[in-house]
């Protein structure tokens, strides 16, 4: 059942949205060669609570970070650790806040130093497609749609869109009816209704949109090892269009 948010559960959630984004600004401000995905976890954590919400993730079945932090190939989940961000890496951090109840959750890649032209295009391909994905969150839109627009921007430009990983509602769950997939056909799927709270996220491949998981049971990496790349933004539906409420 997809839930309607009222305008005051909008407000908690624009809150927890302002927590995750000020959080990811300032791990991406401290994003840099010779750090660990640890200690951005560290920074992470230590904002968020400042601001008197809790991580979402953080324990979450069981996952033991703040973040996701993801490294070139990784797509989503990496677990934060050891790991030391190299000149060239990219990162792809996924951050969650929860603030009276509801959640916030976003996503960002980061460059780490200086990265080659295919890593940026692969990042500045995967914002936009999230751009396109989130101009189709409208009451005159079916689900199906928000998909599509991702889908078009990433293969236009040669990348893949990951399958296995969607987008979800969210509210006082992280992970809500309904899922938002990254491809789709468009029109068709349930249509879009003011009030609803979707976390549109797009995982885009620079190969192949196969994957897999590592041993650790949260790590998801391209099956090819080529680069990935994810953004996402919490939006809720309005009668007067997108609303992003994973801004600071």
């Amino acid at each position: 059942m997809i839930l309607i948010k009222s305008a005051a559960e909008i407000e908690l959630m624009r809150e927890a949205g302002r927590i995750t984004a000020g959080a990811l600004r300032v791990v991406g401000e401290a994003v840099r060669p010779g750090i660990t995905t640890k200690e951005l976890d560290r920074i992470a954590e230590e904002y968020i609570r400042s601001q008197g919400a809790e991580p979402a993730f953080l324990g979450y079945y069981g996952f033991t970070g703040t973040l996701c932090t993801s490294v070139n190939e990784q797509v989503v989940h990496g677990i934060p650790g050891r790991r030391v961000l190299q000149e060239g890496d990219i990162v792809s951090v996924d951050c969650g806040a929860i603030y009276e109840g509801y959640y916030g959750d976003s996503a960002v890649t980061f460059p780490v130093g200086e990265v080659s032209q295919e890593a940026r295009r692969l990042m500045d391909v995967t914002r936009a497609a999230l751009e396109a994905g989130i101009a189709k969150c409208r009451p005159d839109m079916r689900l199906y749609d928000v998909g599509h627009a991702v889908q078009q921007v990433a293969e236009a430009a040669g990348f893949s869109v990951v399958r296995e990983y969607v987008g979800h509602g969210i509210g006082r769950d992280m992970h809500e009816d309904p899922q938002v997939p990254n491809f789709g056909k468009a029109g068709t799927g349930p249509q879009l209704k003011a009030g609803m709270v979707l976390a549109v996220e797009p995982m885009i491949n620079a190969g192949r949109h196969e994957v897999r998981g590592l041993d650790d049971g949260w790590t998801v990496v391209t099956a090819d090892s080529k680069l990935s790349a994810h953004f996402e933004h919490t939006i809720a539906i309005t009668a007067d269009g997108p609303l992003v409420l994973t801004v600071e």
